[in-house]
């Protein structure tokens, strides 16, 4: 990208930023350079306009309109200078998104698509275009932009040959100009009529224009006459205004004459006043009202009270037609400094000002109510936040086809297509939807989820008992519905989370059992809980039973206590060391030191031999121990026959690994199925868990091998378990010698 050298184009720059700074709430200067250094570059070598300006001159103007007539944000600034680029110049689309990033982007392309969809059709019906351009505009700011670029292109409308003008200015009247009005951008809405009209009508605007010049001076000098005393007596009460005359349009005055038949000269009010208060009351208008009444006899049927009652597009004032010096009638308004900048910019005023209105979205008329309501949320900042919010909205409302459908008593409601009678339901009333139990359509009755079409007739049959079923947000398309329905589930959520929170801190105190933040984060992630929430609400739904979650926590508390009594190192075969009174060698009991051998731990009923060592006397070990095939190998003369003697009443120790399928309670049921044969003593209990599997060592007191193997039985048979396994040897992985 070239350095701007040219000081024509820093001092254009230089004015847009100023036009930023005194505008904008926040704005990057950063990115409008960047935009306007981008676009002056791309356009510097196209061909001039019509007017014979160099083509950079439009897109430049454009931002101008966007950063002082419809000031939004400096997105939008940086968007108009961008807006023909992608159509008049070398760069593509992927240049600016590369550039710019996706916001910009996306607002350029829908101006550039919007641009190409109307002005190569010819206009057959100007409500389907209406429709057509607010479906096609993804973001607000789409439409902004283009208003603004229309704007521009109407105001040197004059350079273009007649017929280019006839078609542009019937556009502008019959699609722009409306949508402009629904947008609340009031100034934009009369300079479109008027600069329509004068290429549509050049007579009739020609004339009422020499009319109105004819008695500028004389109507300007009625007007001070009218404001003074108004002036005086708001001054004294001390009101800090503006009043000022307002110049009829032309248009809006043309439209009068041929509504009323009447010439010009009878227009009775042709005379407007603006009271604007510097005031956050509104009450404050009807007091100034009260006081115009006062200083002037009021036409009772001329007066509305748009505060109490504002227009669908937003439109706030008081208006009222009173009975002037020389018995004219002169039409005053009265609005603050806040409803007089929403009533000139509408839409783009709501990012710096939000405020409650009567929402309702049903009609397209009404659609700028919906837009405000969004903008209002209390998540939503000015700029892209609120671009994006709006824009989910956007597409759930107004990017799919309406169905038209009607109540019982012939009430017509718009509602998207795919819509079922619980989408039905929540657009008549929120308790209609929420207690909604059945529905008939065409006098049939139909599942809840059918899908709606246009000309259905729908009864909703409600029940008092009922109430939301989460399951309907599976098939409601409707932003109402599916706002209600989720803010239903969370309310029933939270609710329940608090009910099983009640019950586990009750449990845990009847068990006298204290669980630390640390402990109870484990527990939620063994249990595979993404946070507390879903934990109590599991009980509070009896996915879980407290009583055998917290019988798992106290014998794994008993487990660490025990652990935590005996040395870490202590191994199974250190445990597993016992008397070996009363073993029989060689035929005899012998005075030989005789112990039993760590690698193997033999028990009653399992065949064995003795090993005569070095220094230790006899080691005792299972005939099939794998140490003891080694050692004989070498020294067989060594091996002695060796015998359990006839009785024994003492205890033995055995270790089990078990392993399996990890489940809430698993290792509850594994110690009962222990302790409840013949009351086996539990030595000791380790367990974990990896990838859900979970592994355990238990070492139990068993008087012999047929003790032993009955344990292991049970063991097999608790659900989960898919192997048990005799400990025989030591630490894994180290050679024991006899």
């Amino acid at each position: 990208m070239s350095y701007l050298a040219d000081v024509k184009s820093v001092e254009k720059l230089n004015r847009l930023l100023d036009v930023c700074r005194n505008n904008l709430y926040t704005f990057d200067e950063n990115l409008i350079r960047r935009a306007f250094e981008f676009s002056w570059n791309a356009h510097v070598k196209g061909k001039p306009r019509a007017s014979g300006e160099p083509y950079f001159s439009h897109p430049y103007e454009v931002a101008l309109v966007v950063a002082k007539e419809i000031p939004l944000d400096d997105v939008s600034v940086a968007s108009a200078l961008l807006h023909d680029v992608v159509e008049d110049t070398g760069y593509d689309l992927k240049s600016i998104r590369a550039e710019f990033g996706d916001g910009i982007a996306d607002i350029v392309d829908g101006v550039t698509k919007i641009s190409g969809a109307v002005e190569s059709h010819e206009i057959t019906r100007a409500e389907n275009y209406r429709k057509m351009l607010l479906s096609m505009a993804k973001d607000v700011r789409v439409i902004l932009v283009k208003f603004a670029d229309r704007l521009h292109n109407m105001r040197t409308l004059a350079f273009l040959r007649p017929e280019k003008q006839q078609r542009i200015a019937m556009e502008t009247l019959e699609i722009y100009a409306p949508l402009a009005h629904r947008f609340g951008l009031a100034k934009v809405k009369w300079e479109f009529e008027d600069l329509a009209f004068k290429y549509l009508n050049t007579a009739e605007y020609e004339f009422i224009s020499r009319k109105l010049n004819a008695k500028r001076r004389e109507r300007e000098a009625y007007i001070r006459k009218f404001i003074q005393p108004i002036k005086k007596r708001l001054e004294q009460d001390d009101y800090k205004f503006e009043i000022t005359g307002r110049p009829k349009h032309i248009y809006s005055i043309y439209n009068k004459m041929v509504k009323r038949n009447k010439p010009i000269e009878e227009i009775y009010d042709l005379f407007a006043v603006r009271v604007i208060l510097d005031t956050p009351d509104k009450n404050d208008c009807f007091s100034v009202y009260g006081i115009v009444s006062e200083i002037y006899t009021p036409v009772p049927e001329r007066f509305k009270d748009y505060i109490s009652v504002p227009k669908q597009n937003g439109y706030q004032s008081i208006h009222t037609t009173v009975v002037g010096p020389e018995g004219k009638m002169v039409e005053v308004q009265i609005r603050t400094r806040q409803m007089d900048e929403v009533a000139d910019r509408g839409v783009a005023a709501h990012w710096k000002y939000k405020e409650d209105v009567k929402v309702t979205d049903r009609k397209l008329d009404e659609w700028i109510s919906w837009v405000r309501e969004i903008l209002e949320q209390p998540a939503v900042s000015s700029g892209e936040d609120a671009a994006k919010s709006f824009l989910e909205g956007f597409k759930l409302d107004l990017y799919q086809d309406e169905i038209y459908v009607f109540t019982p008593k012939g009430n017509l409601q718009v509602l998207p297509k795919g819509s079922t009678p619980v989408d039905f339901a929540f657009e008549i009333h929120s308790q209609v939807g929420t207690h909604c139990v059945g529905a008939k359509v065409n006098g049939r009755i139909v599942p809840l989820n059918t899908k709606l079409n246009s000309g259905d007739q729908i009864e909703i049959i409600t029940s008092s008992n009922q109430n939301v079923n989460p399951d309907w947000e599976k098939f409601v398309v409707s932003r109402k519905a599916k706002a209600h329905i989720r803010r239903w589930i969370n309310d029933e959520t939270r609710k329940k989370a608090v009910e099983g929170e009640e019950i586990w801190t009750k449990k845990l105190k009847k068990h006298k059992l204290t669980l630390g933040e640390d402990d109870f984060v484990k527990l939620l992630r063994d249990l595979k809980y993404e946070n507390a929430q879903r934990f109590y609400v599991a009980i509070a739904e009896e996915e879980i039973e407290p009583e055998r979650l917290i019988t798992r926590l106290t014998q794994q508390k008993a487990v660490k206590d025990s652990s935590e009594a005996n040395k870490p190192s202590q191994t199974f075969v250190e445990i597993a060391r016992k008397s070996s009174e009363g073993i029989v060698v060689d035929g005899s009991r012998s005075d030989w030191k005789v112990s039993y051998a760590k690698c193997c731990n033999p028990i009653p009923g399992d065949e064995i031999v003795g090993f005569v060592t070095t220094g230790e006397g006899i080691k005792i070990h299972r005939k099939n121990c794998p140490n003891l095939a080694r050692m004989a190998g070498a020294a067989r003369e060594r091996i002695v026959d060796a015998t359990w003697p006839g009785e024994s009443s003492g205890l033995f120790v055995a270790g089990v690994s078990v392993s399996g399928m990890d489940r809430p309670g698993i290792l509850t049921e594994l110690t009962h199925s222990i302790s409840s044969h013949q009351n086996t003593n539990i030595r000791s209990v380790s367990a974990e868990v990896r990838d859900a599997i979970f592994e355990s060592q238990i070492i139990v007191y068993v008087r012999d091998k047929e003790h032993l193997e009955r344990i292991i039985d049970k063991l097999r048979k608790v659900v989960g378990v898919t192997k048990v396994d005799r400990i025989s040897t030591g630490t894994p992985g180290r050679s024991q010698n006899g």
